[in-house]
């Protein structure tokens, strides 16, 4: 099995943590760097090859992984030259890469299967596999429902439950077919696409445990959370 992992953003959002490091290898707990737990859930879960999809600071994330001989994978890299959004990273990789895959982003923490969403792709024949987690968002505000210049309907402070992307996919390679190598291609951009064909993508649930690390707020929650959840996000790895 093998799998992309899309290491290639700036992290602006987790400044002023990535201002020296690429996101990817943040510490989490006093051992571990985000990446580096990945790589272990993808070993152990039976995957043997992975690339690594690299731009800013990439040259750390390179001397930090190396071969992935320690983690008992094949690992290569792809170098973004200047930013292709999610998917299009892949294009200028898809003669390397096996008919089905895995893609993630390298900053989630999760429990997820790995192997077994790669697994459920490949069942369903679906060009697009997507793990998806229930969020729910409260509104700090009444919602008024108006019809022209008339309030029709009205809750106080309402709570909307979404289904939201973590970040983790199955993909096919066929997928790709029609998309052109070098320009930037973003996962929003293939999902309308694909919405408006008879094969849309199939959704995953996941109920464990998944943390996006995205904000400062995320990562001291990590760092706060890792040591409770260790044995979870390491099992067997």
């Amino acid at each position: 099995m093998h799998a992309v992992i899309l290491a290639g953003g700036k992290g602006v959002r987790l400044r002023p943590y990535t201002t020296a490091l690429p996101k990817p290898l943040v510490p989490i707990g006093d051992q571990h760097a985000i990446l580096e737990i990945v790589l272990r859930q993808l070993s152990s879960a039976g995957f043997t090859s992975c690339t690594l999809a690299i731009g800013h600071l990439g040259h750390i994330i390179r001397a930090y992984v190396g071969d992935g001989e320690r983690w008992g994978m094949r690992i290569d890299y792809a170098t973004e030259e200047s930013p292709l959004g999610t998917i299009g990273p892949l294009l200028n990789l898809r003669d390397r890469l096996p008919e089905s895959f895995l893609v993630m982003n390298g900053d989630i923490l999760t429990d997820l299967d790995y192997a077994d969403v790669l697994r459920r792709h490949r069942a369903s024949q679906a060009p697009l596999t997507i793990a998806t987690y229930a969020r729910q968002v409260r509104i700090d505000f009444g919602v008024l429902t108006t019809d022209a210049s008339k309030v029709v309907a009205f809750t106080e402070k309402p709570s909307v439950d979404y289904r939201v992307s973590m970040g983790v996919y199955g993909l096919s390679r066929a997928t790709l077919d029609g998309y052109t190598a070098g320009l930037p291609l973003g996962f929003d951009e293939l999902v309308l696409d694909l919405l408006k064909t008879r094969n849309p993508p199939h959704a995953y649930a996941f109920e464990g445990y998944w943390l996006d690390i995205g904000r400062p707020d995320d990562y001291d929650r990590a760092n706060a959370e890792f040591t409770t959840h260790q044995s979870l996000l390491l099992k067997g790895a």
